[in-house]
């Protein structure tokens, strides 16, 4: 059981890594060479979806790492899955504080009534993004190690 459990948490944040990867290196740039009005909405847009979604995956992935470091606290490199578990606690934080109240604003401008700093706004938000993905990119890693 435990083995399944180590699986499951190691795909499960693997998918939001490579998700949250995937935002900051592709999409994003997408979108921000997209003519000024459409790369705005775009984000938006994104950002109403992804927003919906991400909260319970981050935070699931930190249950399933904490139910992981306790089921397996008497086993080889439960100090990887604890740390791990750390990291996502701290992406969760930084998530709350950082980056979230910047996509609650931006998820609902428009051309019409988005504010005239909205591109530094977006600027400082894939800066926080950039950190936080490589912080998951460490749990993922952690966690990998874990395995072995």
């Amino acid at each position: 059981m435990l083995s399944a459990l180590e699986v499951f948490t190691t795909v499960v944040v693997g998918l939001m890594v490579g998700v949250e990867f995937s935002v900051a290196f592709v999409l994003n740039p997408i979108l921000n060479a997209l003519p000024e009005d459409s790369g705005q909405l775009g984000h938006a847009h994104g950002g109403r979806m992804l927003g919906a979604v991400m909260p319970v995956w981050y935070i699931g992935s930190v249950v399933l790492a904490a139910v992981w470091a306790v089921a397996g606290r008497h086993h080889h490199g439960t100090g990887l899955v604890v740390t791990a578990a750390a990291l996502l606690i701290l992406s969760v934080i930084m998530s709350i504080l950082l980056l979230v109240p910047i996509n609650n604003r931006n998820k609902t401008w428009t051309p019409d009534n988005r504010p005239a700093d909205w591109k530094e706004q977006m600027n400082r938000w894939d800066r926080y993004h950039y950190v936080r993905v490589a912080i998951i990119i460490a749990a993922f890693a952690l966690l990998v190690a874990a395995l072995t």
